[in-house]
């Protein structure tokens, strides 16, 4: 039998050996650290806690400030820069919405942002303007429109109303009529009068709805009825006063106007009584006049024309041109609006509305003016717009019979409800 010798490796080889396990036993390159360990394998059980780093954070660069220069790296003089803010996702958590980029991913574009500038201002709404022009100066039975004006009535709708004196009586329908004013206040007998006469004329509201006129004489005279005026000085203001409302008290009783001296005294009724230059004024405000002629020790009777065969009409009327009227509907609709809310205001606030009336026109504290106070209050009427077209037909009727115009006007071009426009 042959036995064969076993082969032992070589030195060489084993050398290498031992080489190659101390390499794998020994520490790692940065020194004193423990072995790393083993990469998990798959992912992670549920129920771990996991670190997500929040991005949108850039970590601080470096500082310019560094010592050494080996190809080893460089070291800061300044603190080691904190790790990124983390945030923990536990289980439960709902995932991100997004996943998460790289970290040395480049910022991406801005989004685009809407500046919003400030609102446009809301334009105010248009205003109309009015003139309304007064029949006399201003007096305790205008005071609806002074009200109106004061409280803001004709501003919240839209109106700026503007209230004028005239400087005569009778200038008022001839301005309205040549479209220099809007508005004109007068008496029911003058609309008559002058729509008679041609011009445009037409009544739209009603501030006072009964006579305020009257005749007034000087007491110890011996005129008790107009019949007794014949050769007496009878001064007027308006035409109205002189060409109707003399000429009815006069007609029944056969006397002649041509045979009573008739004076223009203007505005100055008052001062033509006491002064003696007239024996009575026709047209005067009743409610006014006695007692501030009183005051001044001037005794005086009254007569008044409703009683002495002048049918019943409208004391204080507001007038528009009728040629204008198309274009100014909507606005004379508001204003008459205002008068009647301004109206209703004012008989249940007497007290109040006086003293507003004082306060806008000083000049109305006179004592005469407050006695006439309760007297205006039972006349203003408590629906402006409202139309009595009885009592316009009537009144026409008489005196076109009476010979004091010359045509036959119906109600319909003398007067009109703004309401019904």
């Amino acid at each position: 039998m042959t036995t064969r010798a076993r082969r032992l490796p070589s030195w060489g080889f084993v050398l290498s050996c031992l080489v190659a396990l101390a390499l794998l036993s020994s520490p790692s390159a940065g020194g004193g650290g423990e072995p790393l360990p083993a990469p998990p394998l798959g992912h992670p059980p549920l129920g771990t806690e996991v670190m997500v780093p929040v991005l949108g954070d850039a970590p601080p660069a470096p500082s310019a400030e560094t010592v050494g220069g080996s190809s080893e790296g460089m070291t800061t003089t300044g603190p080691a820069a904190p790790p990124p803010e983390v945030r923990r996702r536990g289980a439960g958590e709902a995932p991100m919405a997004t996943p998460p980029g790289r970290l040395d991913e480049e910022p991406g574009p801005p989004v685009p942002s809407t500046a919003q500038a400030p609102a446009e201002p809301i334009a105010p709404p248009p205003v109309t303007e009015l003139d309304v022009m007064l029949d006399w100066y201003p007096s305790p039975q205008h005071a609806a429109l002074i009200v109106a004006r004061d409280k803001g009535m004709f501003a919240r709708r839209g109106l700026e109303v503007r209230l004028s004196t005239p400087a005569d009586p009778n200038v008022p329908t001839r301005l309205l009529a040549a479209s220099r004013v809007d508005l004109a206040l007068t008496r029911q007998p003058l609309l008559h009068l002058k729509v008679d006469q041609g011009l445009p004329l037409i009544r739209v509201a009603t501030l006072v709805d009964g006579s305020l006129a009257a005749l007034v004489v000087r007491d110890g005279l011996g005129i008790d009825s107009p019949a007794d005026l014949a050769g007496r000085r009878i001064g007027h203001a308006d035409e109205d006063s002189r060409d109707i409302l003399l000429a009815m008290l006069l007609r029944p009783h056969g006397v002649k106007r041509a045979e009573v001296e008739m004076r223009d005294v203007n505005f100055g009724l008052a001062r033509a009584m006491s002064e003696d230059r007239v024996d009575g004024v026709i047209g005067a405000m009743r409610h006014l006049l006695p007692r501030q002629l009183g005051d001044e020790g001037v005794a005086t009777r009254l007569m008044r024309v409703e009683e002495h065969g002048v049918p019943l009409h409208d004391g204080l009327i507001l007038l528009a041109n009728r040629d204008r009227l198309n274009g100014q509907r909507e606005a004379i609709r508001h204003l008459v609006e205002a008068l009647e809310e301004a109206t209703a205001w004012i008989l249940a606030h007497p007290a109040e509305a006086w003293a507003r009336l004082l306060a806008t026109e000083p000049g109305l504290e006179t004592p005469a003016n407050l006695a006439a106070w309760p007297d205006i209050l039972l006349h203003l009427s408590a629906s402006p717009a409202a139309v009595d077209h009885g009592r316009y037909a009537r009144f026409e009727k008489f005196l076109h019979e009476a010979g004091l115009v010359e045509h036959l006007t119906p109600v319909e071009r003398l007067a009109l409800d703004p309401g019904t426009f």
